[in-house]
């Protein structure tokens, strides 16, 4: 094979494609990116045998050909190369090296046959829509925090998708949860997501799609089997298999008759949460809200180090109550609220609280309390 393109293009692709490929691998072939080119382009792919991306790129082809070459070594030569550079790509005479020249700069790199390559085969799908990127990339930014990194429970270790119908019309949820938080956002269910079964887009490939979607104005195609997802944008084609369990009931624990209603200003709350926090230790995150009449105060107590309080004027009319929760959970859900004031609803200091933007239900989030 013989090939020519920009330094920049051949970098954008490679930032995809490379980061799917871990960096320790038992497997020689898993290590290697696929590069084949013809008809004008070239096809760069990577996979880990339960995620693939591949990605096409315009070049000028002088010799159609493929082979596989050391993905991350390959990166990081065209990521130093200078900006504006012409990069050639080229197979020695005895098919052992990939020749890569750009300027003054020759490298020569080992290759492992394109035979060798593994296809993550997709199968057939059995549900075809498409959404705008920005809204997709808006259900994985609110969701992905509470994603569970317990590999016990590895049902937990994604973010589940799934229709559902709502006085309102049919909706395509996202939903996270790991056992001390839950988050949950949805739109309105594109035409084609009706019926589809409700899958677990595992945690690395979650990932790899918040950053494929740079674009929010285009249109991102997925396609959803019982054990397959597969997102195209572009030019960028991604396979991922789901995560193969059964995501717990959540509605269950979505609090109904939580009657005490508090309003505050979303920012003002985030850095005094901030603030006092300071001086918590690693192993105990609780900051104390106590809450009365129009005021509520923010209390840390480190038997290391000392305490810290502050006190905010809020809209809060319901009984007095203390209430304490992990203050890095809670900066998570401030940090994905919208509107300038934060809703939160409580029952009492042992009950889940929901937490919400004021005048949205695009997206609720729930939170355990701690004891205090």
């Amino acid at each position: 094979m013989k090939v020519t393109l920009e330094r920049t293009d051949l970098l954008k692709s490679l930032t995809h494609v490379h980061r799917v490929v871990e960096r320790r691998n038992t497997i020689p072939i898993l290590s290697n990116v696929l590069l084949r080119c013809d008809g004008g382009e070239l096809r760069l792919k990577a996979t880990d045998l339960d995620l693939e991306i591949s990605e096409t790129v315009a070049a000028m082809v002088e010799q159609p050909g493929a082979t596989t070459v050391p993905a991350h070594m390959i990166y990081d030569i065209v990521r130093k190369l200078p900006d504006g550079a012409q990069v050639q790509l080229e197979t020695s005479a005895d098919n052992a090296t990939l020749e890569i020249r750009a300027g003054r700069s020759r490298f020569a790199l080992q290759m492992l046959p394109e035979a060798d390559f593994p296809d993550l085969t997709a199968g057939e799908f059995s549900h075809v829509f498409s959404l705008p990127a920005g809204d997709f990339k808006r259900l994985i930014d609110s969701t992905q925090f509470a994603i569970s990194t317990e590999e016990t429970r590895y049902y937990l270790n994604g973010i589940y998708f799934h229709t559902v119908e709502t006085p309102g019309g049919e909706r395509f949820r996202a939903v996270a949860t790991d056992g001390h938080r839950l988050a949950q956002a949805e739109i309105p269910a594109p035409s084609g997501s009706s019926g589809m079964p409700g899958v677990i887009v595992p945690r690395k490939t979650v990932g790899e799609i918040q950053k494929l979607l740079e674009d929010p104005q285009a249109d991102v195609k997925v396609e959803i089997s019982e054990t397959k997802v597969r997102l195209t944008t572009a030019n960028v084609v991604l396979t991922s298999k789901l995560i193969d369990g059964t995501f717990p009931d959540y509605g269950r624990v979505i609090p109904q008759h939580n009657d005490k209603l508090l309003q505050v200003d979303r920012e003002e709350f985030k850095e005094a949460v901030d603030r006092v926090s300071t001086i918590s230790s690693e192993r105990g995150r609780a900051v104390k809200m106590a809450l009365s009449e129009g005021r509520m105060v923010l209390t840390v107590i480190n038997p290391d180090s000392g305490t810290a309080t502050e006190e905010l004027a809020v809209d809060y009319e319901a009984d007095p109550l203390e209430i304490g929760f992990n203050s890095r959970y809670l900066l998570d859900i401030a940090a994905q609220l919208d509107k300038d004031t934060a809703r939160f609803r409580f029952a009492d200091p042992g009950a889940p609280t929901l937490i919400q933007d004021d005048g949205s239900e695009e997206a609720l989030y729930v939170l355990m309390p701690m004891r205090v």
